[in-house]
């Protein structure tokens, strides 16, 4: 397959460092790849863009031994000092942030707003980070032994490992990289084998600030390639943690290997994310959200709402409206004013979408608009509305597509019950006026999910707040609130500043 690199739309590429063939690891501070080379593919067209070399093993082995070698310096430059240099690669980021998210929409496909939106992102996770730099403050504690003071101390972990998913190839790094940076762990970066242009000009902003600040490259490494290096970076001991955002069965496995040499992991997995529209809603408000929530990115957020709980008395208006906005959507290529769908990521999405509307009307599905691949060059597919039984088992899974399921509900129990009922537990949404309905659903016996919503979407979640769901979304929190604590060790400090140890009076030591 031959490269389109020297189309004129892609001209801009240059400007991001990037080549017709570029390599795909950045170890010790210095560009390498020997291993495998993997063509980026333009989901919009399935024509190539560029090619990679990943990295091989050994390339992965040395960049290991170069983190190791630049841990401690990292480790012991102060906090704040550590927040300058990540306040310089958000300036970085925002020097070109336009052309960033083009390549974001063209490699990932998503439409550009979002494209430029989640580099956005990164830079506010920068923002972010260097003002926690001042503020990773531990605990005093009272001692109920005299002339004793003890406190809680927080240090890095040393290493973190992050691997991230297509869908967000740049923001995910962003919640992990910048407050992992802040805490004094050097990271190591594996992003999607189908998105390795993204991890490669990202990657370059990051270089440039840490060469011009004399500081060693082995502080952020990007390792490009398959299952073989995630698989590396699981079972590596000298990396206390692993970040991993994918899908759950993949992160089971993480799991297991993380656990198995006792490290840690922070997952964040499938989403079956449910909006509950109740009968006082307003659904101007709730119509809008859900179309936001469930077309949006093509389906491909694990925020996207896949399940819509609507109460029986206005699920005729609801539906109505609903689908009346879905005719309004405007498919085409993500990088043209005016398209609010692009294409799913590849043709493997393609023939899940396919595979998933086989599925559904074996189950007694009815497809209410959409069901269809579209006729034209890429991975378009319908944006689909589809009436089937909450019991049925394709409700359960998470199809990765702009694929919306309906159910009717006639209690506020009944439908908490519904948007419990799946085995993840990521995000959920109400949308209702009423005031004792709003602290049910966000109270002990509400929504199960680790984002739990009221008049808004699914999507669209704040950096300030925890990211991150329960069950079978991995229980991990990334970003804001104290989500920094997962990427530091806590030690509790007893100092004995007096003269006796109390435990042991009336025992002759001698001296």
């Amino acid at each position: 397959m031959g490269v389109g690199f020297e189309r004129e739309d892609y001209q801009f590429l240059k400007e991001l460092g990037l080549s017709p063939h570029n390599l795909g690891c950045f170890s010790g501070g210095i560009w390498k790849g020997n291993g495998p080379i993997i063509t980026s593919v333009n989901p919009s067209d399935n024509k190539a863009i560029a090619t990679v070399t990943e990295a091989s093993l050994q390339d992965y082995e040395g960049s290991l031994n170069a983190c190791v070698s630049a841990r401690k310096m990292w480790m012991l430059t102060p906090a704040p000092k550590r927040g300058e240099i990540v306040r310089q690669i958000g300036d970085a980021l925002r020097a070109k942030l336009s052309l960033l998210g083009r390549l974001l929409s063209l490699e990932m496909g998503k439409i550009l707003a979002e494209g430029i939106g989640e580099v956005q992102e990164v830079i506010d996770m920068c923002d972010y980070a260097v003002g926690l730099s001042r503020q990773l403050n531990g605990s005093i504690l009272p001692s109920e032994r005299p002339n004793h003071a003890m406190m809680e101390v927080w240090n890095p972990l040393g290493i973190v490992g992050v691997i991230t998913a297509f869908n967000f190839p740049c923001a995910v790094l962003g919640w992990n990289a910048c407050i992992a940076l802040v805490c004094g762990n050097c990271v190591v970066w594996k992003g999607a084998p189908s998105t390795p242009l993204v991890s490669i000009a990202t990657t370059r902003l990051i270089a440039e600030v840490l060469e011009r600040n004399g500081l060693p490259g082995a502080i952020f490494t990007c390792v490009c390639g398959g299952a073989e290096i995630g698989d590396a970076i699981a079972k590596d001991t000298r990396i206390p943690l692993v970040s991993f955002t994918g899908s759950t069965k993949v992160g089971q496995l993480v799991r297991n290997n993380v656990n198995a040499r006792h490290g840690k992991t922070l997952l964040e997995l499938s989403g079956n994310n449910a909006i509950i529209v109740m009968e006082d809603a307003n659904l101007t408000l709730a119509v809008r959200s859900v179309l936001f929530a469930a077309v949006g990115t093509a389906g491909q957020r694990c925020t996207t709402c896949r399940r819509l709980i609507v109460h029986e008395k206005v699920y005729d208006e609801m539906v109505e409206r609903l689908l009346k906005a879905y005719s309004q959507v405007k498919a085409g290529n993500p990088l043209e004013e005016g398209t609010l769908l692009g294409p799913l990521h590849s043709p493997l999405s393609k023939s899940s979408f396919e595979n998933g509307i086989k599925a559904i009307k074996s189950q007694g599905g009815r497809i209410l608009t959409g069901g269809l691949v579209m006729e034209r060059e890429g991975n378009y597919v319908e944006p689909t509305v589809v009436e089937i039984s909450h019991d049925a088992p394709i409700v359960r899974e998470e199809l990765f597509s702009p694929v919306l399921y309906v159910f009717k509900f006639q209690t506020l129990d009944e439908a908490i019950e519904m948007n419990n009922s799946v085995p993840q537990g990521l995000s959920s949404s109400i949308f209702t006026r009423n005031p004792e309905t709003i602290f049910k659903w966000i109270g002990p016996t509400g929504s199960d999910c680790g984002i739990v919503n009221v008049n808004i979407p699914t999507n669209g979640a704040e950096i300030g707040g925890a990211f991150g769901g329960e069950k079978a979304t991995g229980g991990g929190r990334e970003a804001g609130s104290d989500s920094w604590k997962q990427y530091m060790h806590r030690a509790t400090c007893t100092i004995n500043y007096g003269s006796d140890l109390p435990l042991a009076q009336g025992i002759n030591f001698g001296g």
